[in-house]
């Protein structure tokens, strides 16, 4: 039985974002992130050849692992990327049309959301979780001053995210996060994703011993 992504998010609520890997690379780097813990692994589809990397990780990790797309922006890329074994779509917007396809396939589906209407709209097509995008632009303060409207659902920041505003966030509502540049870019190397991995599992976990 696959792990399903709530329980990868009980284990670790980061979700490593890909964006620019290639699928030469995609395995070495996969395997540092679980070294250090990570559960969750999205490509984006603006990646060089992202099916064929979200086959490899799905191939090796996707019993283990929540792999699948990021910039999921139609139901035909939804298609491929049940094709490539992926299990979750996220997408940068709150586009009702593919969640509820994504639902129809029982595929995982964390869209993007910028304010209560489409959070709300999100939720009622059936959501699992939020994406909160761009993050450091609305900042915690947006998040907190909408989480109190919204249902209990997990919210995760994606964009702009660093070690130091974790805490901020998750005091704002937050309830976890999806890591891009700041953990990946293309063309750095495995160390530098190793030290960058370990640097937000720290940054996370401080969070939890603050009261």
């Amino acid at each position: 039985m696959a792990i399903s992504l709530k329980d990868a998010l009980n284990e670790l609520p980061l979700v490593a974002i890909l964006r620019g890997v290639t699928p030469e690379e995609v395995i070495a780097i996969a395997d540092v992130l679980v070294e250090q813990g990570y559960k969750v692994i999205e490509v984006p589809l603006n990646s060089p050849r992202p099916y064929e990397s979200i086959k490899l990780l799905s191939d090796k990790y996707g019993e283990n692992l929540v792999i699948g797309a990021g910039t999921v922006v139609s139901k035909e890329q939804v298609d491929q990327v049940e094709i490539a074994g992926g299990r979750i779509i996220i997408s940068p917007h709150a586009d009702v049309e593919i969640i509820k396809y994504s639902k129809a396939k029982n595929l995982y589906c964390v869209p993007g959301f910028f304010n209560p209407t489409e959070a709300y709209a999100a939720i009622h097509a059936g959501a699992d979780s939020l994406k909160l995008f761009p993050a450091d632009t609305l900042g915690p303060k947006g998040l907190k001053a909408m989480s109190v409207v919204l249902p209990d659902i997990q919210i995760l920041p994606v964009g702009g995210v660093s070690p130091d505003t974790m805490q901020a966030f998750i005091d704002a509502g937050a309830s976890g996060f999806g890591l891009g540049s700041g953990l990946y870019k293309a063309g750095m190397s495995v160390e530098q994703v190793k030290h960058n991995a370990l640097a937000y599992v720290q940054g996370y976990k401080s969070t939890l011993t603050v009261h």
